[in-house]
């Protein structure tokens, strides 16, 4: 974090008696907006006589700045341009911190504002530049508690071949697929289509690393695959291609649990889409956090116990194969043969107002300010040594 300007009034200093907490979104990535419409759920949300709230926003350039804590400015709507953090905006100022860890500084036009230390660090971001294993490793070098998985986990979760491998090795089923390497995609796009003969039609073209279903296409015909990909390339230069998968997509929350007890998970969600509401033929971006009246979350998903307890099972043991720590989303299809195969392991899942993740957790009995706090004090707790 470097020093600018402080335009804003002063920052009280940190009540003792609270933990303060640093809520930090928006972000380099193309899901910018996404986080910011997450910390306008999570800033109304979170129990503000527990904790002390510092919202921080990084702007795409990567300016970190202390911004006016007003969740109604961060909404996603399609009634107003995307938002975006800026400094002539919602920001009041850069934020400067010491390296090896220490106290936040605002630099007022006076002088420098020291805001104190931060005891936790809520990072909202999606994507790279912070679901991706980059901020968690900052944090570690400043010795900062965060929310959330680690370097390792963050990373594994955000590179979708990596996940692939890791649950592979755990025995976990994921969809056949190819990845299209930035390099090889250049030198031979004929051997790639040529590799791409053996998986299912249809299939789904990914950014291997990004979220919020930006850059993915559904392919029925083979003359559209080299198309979809150069459109995932936009988002991502490394892409999986995958078999289209014959199923139920159904979607586990996972938390982790207190101490060395076994991760706690939330009942089984799946989105129900209504395109006679504008619903996408997938759950596109567009879909997912705008055609509100064409989804409907429906939890408990509507299964049988037996697939309910292998869904629940196998969310547990795919958050234990990547390292999770914290919470993540574990989305899987069912097949109508019973198997449940996992489609991604989302470590940020979304918590805006349309989001399963807090949703799931609410209907299984935990609220969603109790959720946000049980975060926090599983950060809190957490130890800060690299190899905890």
């Amino acid at each position: 974090m470097t020093a600018l300007q402080e335009t804003g009034p002063s920052v009280p200093s940190s009540d003792k008696s609270t933990v303060r907490v640093a809520v930090v979104f928006g972000g380099r990535s193309g899901e910018h907006t996404i986080s910011c419409a997450t910390a306008a759920g999570v800033l109304s949300a979170i129990d503000r006589d527990r904790y002390e709230v510092l919202p921080v926003g990084i702007t795409p350039e990567g300016q970190w700045l202390l911004v006016e804590d007003d969740p109604a400015a961060l909404e996603l709507s399609d009634n107003r341009p995307p938002v975006t953090i800026t400094a002539e905006g919602l920001g009041r100022g850069r934020l400067t911190a010491p390296l090896g860890g220490g106290e936040l500084t605002v630099l007022g036009p006076t002088g420098p504002e020291i805001l104190g230390r931060v005891d936790v660090v809520l990072p909202l971001l999606h994507g790279p530049y912070g679901e991706d294993g980059t901020i968690q490793g900052m944090l570690e070098m400043m010795g900062i508690p965060y929310v959330g998985c680690g370097v390792l986990a963050s990373a594994a979760g955000m590179d979708k071949q990596v996940t692939k491998v890791l649950l592979g090795a755990a025995g976990i089923a994921t969809a056949p697929h190819v990845v299209v390497g930035p390099h090889a995609w250049k030198r031979d796009p004929e051997a790639i289509l040529e590799a791409c003969r053996s998986l299912t039609y249809p299939l789904f073209v990914k950014p291997a690393r990004a979220g919020s279903s930006l850059g993915i296409s559904k392919v029925d015909r083979p003359e559209d695959l080299a198309g979809a990909i150069e459109a995932a390339r936009a988002v991502d230069p490394k892409v999986l291609v995958e078999s289209g998968i014959v199923g139920r997509e159904v979607e586990v929350a996972v938390l982790q649990g207190r101490g060395d007890d076994a991760p706690r998970v939330a009942e089984p969600g799946e989105i129900a889409m209504d395109a006679s509401q504008g619903a996408g033929e997938f759950y596109d971006y567009e879909t997912k956090y705008l055609a509100h009246d064409a989804v409907a979350m429906v939890c408990p998903a509507r299964i049988g116990p037996e697939a309910r307890d292998l869904l629940m099972d196998t969310a547990a043991r795919a958050f234990e194969a990547l390292g999770c720590e914290g919470l993540a989303r574990v989305d899987f299809f069912l097949t109508d043969a019973g198997e449940a195969v996992v489609n991604e392991i989302n470590t940020m899942p979304g918590f805006t107002p349309f989001s399963m993740y807090p949703y799931m957790w609410q209907v299984s009995g935990l609220g969603y300010t109790e959720l946000v706090s049980e975060l926090i004090e599983l950060a809190v707790a957490r130890s800060t040594d690299v190899n905890r």
